[in-house]
C-alpha cells in the first residue's frame, strides 16, 4: 500500500493553481460573488463527464448563452435560447428543466447554498438536493435529466455532486471554500475511473465496483492519512491516473 508520505508528495505536485486551467473548476473561479460562484460550479459539475476538452468547450458555449451573467440569466427564466442545445445523453428539454428548477430556487431562496445546507441539516445531504430537482420538474424529461441529477438511492458514486461539494467546501489554491456549514472532514471522494483505478493500484480500495460503497471505503481509508481533509488526495489520484493513462487524458467519467 502507498504510504501517507508518498501520497502527500503527489498532493504537493498536483494541487496547484496550474490544475485550474484545464479542469471544470475554472468556471466557478470566474464568479464575482458567492451566488455566481456556486451556480457556475454546479452547472459545470453537471456537464463534467466524458471527454474533458469537449465538455469544457460545451460549457463555454452554454455560459456565452447567458451573456456570461449566469445569475441574472437563471433568475430571468427565459431559456428559449437553449433550444437544440444538447450534450451527450442530455437533450435540450432535460437541460431546460434543470435551469427552470434553478430559476425557482433562486427566485424563492438564497439559492444552492440554502438548499444544500437545509439538506445537510436534515441528515440527507445528497438525497435532499436531488429530491428538490425531482419534485420541481414541470415537463417531461428523459434519461439525460436523470444522468445529470442521479438518484443516490440507485447506489451510484455521485461523483459530480461530491466534486461540486469539494469545490465549495475545501479552501486551497484550487478549491474555492465558500461554504462553511460542512467541514472538509465530512466530504466524500469524487470517485471516477481514474481515481478508482489508481486507488486500487495503490492498495487503498478493494471493492471492484465503482459505486457508493466504494466511495465510502476509499474515503474512510483516506481519513486515516488526513482526518481533517481526506479529499485533498483527489487531486493526487486523479492527476496521477491521467498521467499514467495519457491516451485517455481529459477523461473524467
Amino acid at each position: 500500500m502507498i504510504t501517507k508520505e508518498q501520497l502527500d508528495e503527489l498532493v504537493i505536485k498536483y494541487e496547484t493553481k496550474d490544475f485550474i486551467a484545464n479542469d471544470p473548476i475554472q468556471f466557478p473561479h470566474k464568479g464575482k460573488n458567492k451566488q455566481e460562484i456556486e451556480l457556475l460550479g454546479f452547472i459545470a459539475s453537471l456537464f463534467a463527464y466524458g471527454n474533458r476538452k469537449i465538455f469544457i468547450k460545451k460549457l463555454d458555449e452554454l455560459f456565452k448563452k447567458s451573456d456570461n451573467d449566469i445569475l441574472n440569466y437563471i433568475k430571468n427564466g427565459d431559456f428559449s435560447n437553449l433550444k437544440n442545445f444538447e450534450y451527450r445523453f442530455s437533450k435540450d428539454f432535460d437541460i431546460i428543466q434543470i435551469f427552470k428548477c434553478l430559476n425557482k430556487l433562486y427566485n424563492n431562496s438564497e439559492g444552492l447554498e440554502e438548499l444544500f445546507r437545509y439538506s445537510y441539516n436534515s441528515k440527507k445531504l445528497l438525497q435532499g438536493v436531488v429530491d428538490y430537482f425531482y419534485s420541481n420538474v414541470s415537463d417531461n424529461v428523459g434519461q439525460g435529466f436523470f444522468h445529470m441529477i442521479p438518484n443516490p438511492q440507485n447506489g451510484g458514486a455521485m461523483k459530480r455532486m461530491n466534486m461540486f461539494l469539494r469545490w465549495m467546501v475545501r479552501k486551497s489554491d484550487v478549491d474555492l471554500g465558500i461554504w462553511e456549514f460542512i467541514k472538509p472532514s465530512e466530504l466524500l471522494i469524487p470517485l471516477d475511473v481514474h481515481v478508482a483505478r489508481v486507488s486500487r493500484n495503490m492498495g487503498l480500495l478493494k471493492r471492484k465496483s465503482n459505486d457508493f460503497k466504494a466511495v465510502i471505503e476509499l474515503t474512510e481509508q483516506l481519513k486515516k492519512f488526513c482526518p481533517k481533509d481526506p479529499i485533498k488526495y483527489d487531486f493526487a489520484m486523479f492527476a496521477f491516473g491521467v498521467e499514467l493513462n495519457s491516451n485517455e487524458i481529459g477523461v473524467r467519467e
